[in-house]
């Protein structure tokens, strides 16, 4: 398997170092280690070949939530990991779509959770670009547009009619497909890593935002303000694993 390449950016010139070789250490090529959020705003102003940017929160200039949001419509932006050593962050980083939360001091055991994520995304990446196939038609009015993947939470099959949910606004808002079972959108989608929670249910793993476990082994999952569904006891260790828990 090829290493992993990754950039970082830290402004703390030790906390960076550390990273950096702990990085290195997993077996990872570091292709940048930058300063700051505008350092790497400039640095990915070009296509860069990385599978992870590994951003620090708090930083001068440009903090990592803002580098993040700078870099959504980014085609070529890798996924971001935030390093911080502020817990109040997490929320906001899920809600960013951010691939892990790692809390400072980071651990090797906890750096090699996020990698392996990142091993079993890289392939999926490589299949399934960001370009127009990600896209799919919806119902609106007599007529269609179209949705984005990247923007959709999950997938519902009701009386053979397939639902896509994609937040507008902060509202969760359905939107009717022309496919009639979740197989067809799995076959659709063949890279991008969709999880049946439950028998009428598709999720994205990268649209959640939290998790709570629920009794009988099982879990509930966040995907938009409001909106939590239910994992069923046999996916709850696959959907924990995906999210480094």
């Amino acid at each position: 398997m090829k290493p992993l390449r990754v950039a970082l950016a830290d402004d703390e010139p030790l906390a960076r170092a550390r990273l950096a070789r702990l990085l290195r250490e997993a077996g990872c090529e570091v292709k940048a280690e930058l300063a700051d959020g505008p350092a790497v705003l400039t640095w990915l102003r070009e296509p860069r070949e990385v599978d992870a940017l590994f951003l620090d929160i708090q930083m001068p200039g440009a903090t990592g939530l803002e580098v993040h949001a700078e870099l959504a419509e980014c085609r070529h932006c890798p996924p971001v990991v935030f390093v911080t050593a502020y817990s109040e962050h997490a929320v906001r980083a899920f809600e960013a779509a951010a691939l892990d939360y790692i809390m400072k001091p980071v651990s090797a055991e906890r750096l090699a959770k996020t990698l392996a994520r990142l091993g079993e995304a890289a392939p999926r990446r490589a299949e399934a670009p960001a370009t127009a196939s990600q896209r799919f038609p919806v119902k609106a009015g007599e007529g269609h547009v179209f949705l984005d993947l990247r923007r959709t939470t999950h997938f519902e099959v009701e009386e053979e009619v397939v639902w896509a949910w994609a937040p507008a606004q902060g509202t969760p808002c359905r939107h009717r497909t022309s496919w009639t079972t979740l197989a067809e959108v799995e076959a659709a989608f063949p890279g991008a890593g969709l999880l049946r929670i439950q028998r009428h249910l598709l999720l994205r793993p990268e649209a959640v935002l939290g998790l709570k476990p629920l009794e009988g082994g099982r879990a509930s999952v966040r995907v938009a303000e409001g909106m939590d569904l239910e994992v069923s006891r046999s996916v709850t260790p696959k959907i924990k694993e995906l999210l480094g828990l």
